[in-house]
């Protein structure tokens, strides 16, 4: 996986694919609201499982039924191809799991 910090033009690109998702403070940003607590948990681990195959930790934070996600490589100081596909996958362990 090609592991160059994307142009501001590419992380548009793959903005426009990742409803949800914004470019903050140099990083992709999610919040997810769940049902509760649980299936707030629930979707962090399953995300922590899917980041640490690909090798690559988000920056978050859980509060009740809440998830904020931040993605970033850090070596890159910048959004690379690995941030965005850490993002697809949140997506889609999110999807059916009351999460907006």
């Amino acid at each position: 996986m090609d592991d160059r910090a994307l142009s501001p033009e590419e992380i548009e690109g793959h903005l426009a694919e990742l409803p949800g998702w914004t470019l903050v403070d140099g990083r992709l940003h999610r919040e997810y609201a769940f049902t509760d607590f649980s299936e707030a948990f629930g979707f962090m681990t399953r995300a922590a499982l899917a980041a640490e195959r690909l090798g690559h930790h988000p920056d978050w934070s859980n509060s009740f039924s809440r998830v904020t996600v931040d993605l970033t490589t850090h070596d890159a100081e910048g959004v690379t191809e690995l941030d965005v596909e850490l993002a697809r996958e949140m997506e889609t362990l999110s999807s059916g799991n009351g999460s907006s």
